[in-house]
């Protein structure tokens, strides 16, 4: 990481706890270091001056870790500040693995968001992908082991499409420079680019492998999920493709495809997983759009979403810490026993739908506004009836069947740590406070901002549209009980894909696997064999496989780990690591 007296990386912090934390020893001391990283990042983003920082050359290529402008520092404003909200509501955990594999996913977005270059841009990606996977296998149930390997060949294939994009653009360009691409010159690598990242942002139909992965991490492992993946990706999208017509029409089609599945779905971390596809698809669309004030828009509400979203992945997952369920169908009546929980969600229900008063409403109107302005009448249409279903889902539904529902719910109730509530009371005040006082949001947008939220009749137009859509869920909400079957999506044609490669490709090499297991374990290479052997992990034999082979490898791996917890030997390497680390710093200093 690069470190002069005007920029300090964000991401130094994270990688250097994420290294250090294996080898601390004691039971609860340590998790008081997880805050330190982000609010370090807080007073790095504060004080960055624009630039270009950290160049360094590899094989005559310049990387560029350092970019410095108002685009990065925008996201990366954000996104310190989520971290330190997450790490907050994820204090209580004692597992070391869970905050290593959040702490190196945090530094791989801010990597990603300082990036000046695609080799720079392409190794923080990949650590995202990786680190964000065992967020969801570190819940450890047969759910989440499918869904994570579910999402980790997902992002492998789109990491693909970036490298080849990429790789293609140095043959013809030479050079790997991350610039904004012209739409009227687009090659085919810049769109091969494209995919990579629209993967990322969960662009329909693109888009399956995120309400299939998120309900099933972790508790506080969704909330880091729902805040870093799509916005790194909407940050890229900002950065090179701003303009791209395909991205306009996309966006609106997400936005109206995930509040329709959001108001089907019965899971709650299920329906907020389909609102990150709806939101995400307002400022895919303001990118698309192209101008200044849908860019800002997009930035905008990007900001906002990061916040609100938050918190109500943390409302959602309170519930399920506290009822171990987050099925409406097993909700209900919950809230004289779980009253600030639903207060705290509720501010961030009616944020993402947009109420006056709220960060949602002073960023979700200017990507509205600047589709009007733009003359696009039909995506500002598409996406103000996004926003009904929006209050409909998330903001009426959701809480009136987790909380109001039944009479009285007496299902035994865990209780919630203080963590908890603290980090989803700061989250609350956030996005109050961004909806009162709109200047500290828009003060950090890439273009001059003259746009006015609060004028009269934007005001009534938002009061009308939540009141009338209020009173129509009233009439029709003994029609849409949540069912606890699961709704169909995309992710049928990618296991239906699956299992044909599984047929092709995968039922000869466990053929190979019976003749040379032998082998392979004498070389003492069984685990990784059975990894690969058992990569049909589309159905249950072919998980089993690639678990137990995984299990296999890490296993001699955690042998040595455990190992190095003993003795004097493990004080002897932490110390040496951090020695190493400080003098590193020292010469990137000077």
């Amino acid at each position: 990481m690069t470190m002069t007296p005007d920029f300090l990386h964000p991401a130094f912090g994270f990688i250097l706890l994420a290294l250090i934390l294996p080898f601390l020893r004691g039971r609860d001391w340590w998790r008081w270091l997880l805050p330190v990283p982000a609010v370090a990042a807080i007073l790095s983003v504060v004080r960055m001056e624009p630039g270009t920082y950290g160049i360094l050359h590899y094989l005559d290529q310049p990387l560029v870790l350092g970019r410095v402008d108002r685009l990065s520092v925008i996201f990366a404003n954000v996104f310190a500040i989520q971290a330190l909200i997450g790490t907050l509501y994820a204090f209580h955990v004692r597992e070391k693995a869970h905050h290593i594999a959040s702490l190196l996913y945090v530094a791989g977005s801010f990597g990603c968001t300082f990036a000046g270059d695609y080799i720079t841009l392409f190794i923080f990606w990949e650590l995202m992908s990786v680190s964000s996977t065992f967020l969801i296998w570190l819940r450890r149930n047969p759910l989440s082991t499918r869904a994570g390997f579910r999402y980790f060949m997902f992002h492998t294939v789109g990491g693909l499409f970036l490298l080849a994009g990429l790789l293609l653009r140095y043959h013809a360009a030479g050079d790997f420079l991350f610039n904004p691409v012209d739409p009227a010159s687009a090659h085919l690598y810049d769109w091969l680019i494209m995919i990579g990242f629209c993967v990322n942002a969960a662009v329909v139909p693109l888009h399956a492998w995120l309400p299939d992965a998120y309900p099933e991490a972790t508790i506080p492992g969704a909330v880091f999920l729902c805040a870093f993946t799509t916005k790194t990706a909407v940050y890229v999208l900002a950065r090179g493709f701003a303009g791209f017509e395909v991205l306009a029409i996309a966006g609106t089609a997400m936005a109206v495809y995930g509040v329709l599945y959001a108001c089907i779905e019965n899971d709650a971390r299920r329906i907020l997983s389909y609102h990150i596809v709806s939101q995400v698809g307002y400022m895919v669309a303001g990118i698309g759009i192209g101008t200044a004030m849908t860019v800002n828009g997009a930035v905008a509400h990007a900001y906002a979403h990061i916040l609100y979203k938050g918190l109500l992945f943390m409302g959602a997952g309170c519930l399920l810490y506290a009822a171990g369920s987050s099925k409406l169908t097993e909700l209900g009546g919950l809230v004289g026993r779980l009253p600030w929980v639903m207060i705290l969600y509720m501010v961030g229900a009616v944020s993402i739908s947009g109420m006056p008063f709220f960060n949602g409403f002073i960023s979700k109107n200017m990507t509205i506004h600047g589709a009007v302005e733009a003359h696009r009448i039909l995506l500002a249409i598409g996406l103000e009836i996004a926003a009904v279903g929006t209050f409909l889902s998330v903001g009426i539904k959701l809480p009136y069947f987790a909380f109001w529902s039944k009479p009285t719910n007496k299902m035994e109730l865990k209780p919630i740590p203080l963590n908890m509530y603290l980090a989803m009371g700061i989250a609350a005040a956030l996005c109050f406070a961004q909806g009162l006082y709109p200047h500290m949001l828009y003060s950090l947008l890439p273009y001059p901002v003259e746009f006015h939220p609060y004028a009269h009749w934007a005001v009534l137009q938002a009061f009308l549209l939540l009141s009338f859509t209020g009173l129509g869920f009233y009439f029709i909400r003994r029609i849409i009980v949540p069912h606890p079957a699961r709704n169909l999506d995309f992710d049928v044609l990618y296991r239906a894909v699956g299992n044909a490669l599984v047929v092709l490709i995968c039922k000869p090499l466990s053929l190979v696997d019976d003749r040379w297991t032998e082998v392979y374990r004498t070389a003492g290479l069984r685990g990784l064999l059975r990894f690969a052997a058992g990569s049909s992990w589309f159905d249950k034999k072919g998980i089993d496989t690639v678990v137990d082979g995984s299990a296999y490898t890490v296993r001699n791996v955690g042998g040595l780990s455990a190992r190095l917890q003993t003795g004097r030997l493990q004080d002897y390497l932490a110390w040496a690591l951090l020695a190493a680390l400080c003098l590193f710093a020292i010469f990137w200093w000077t």
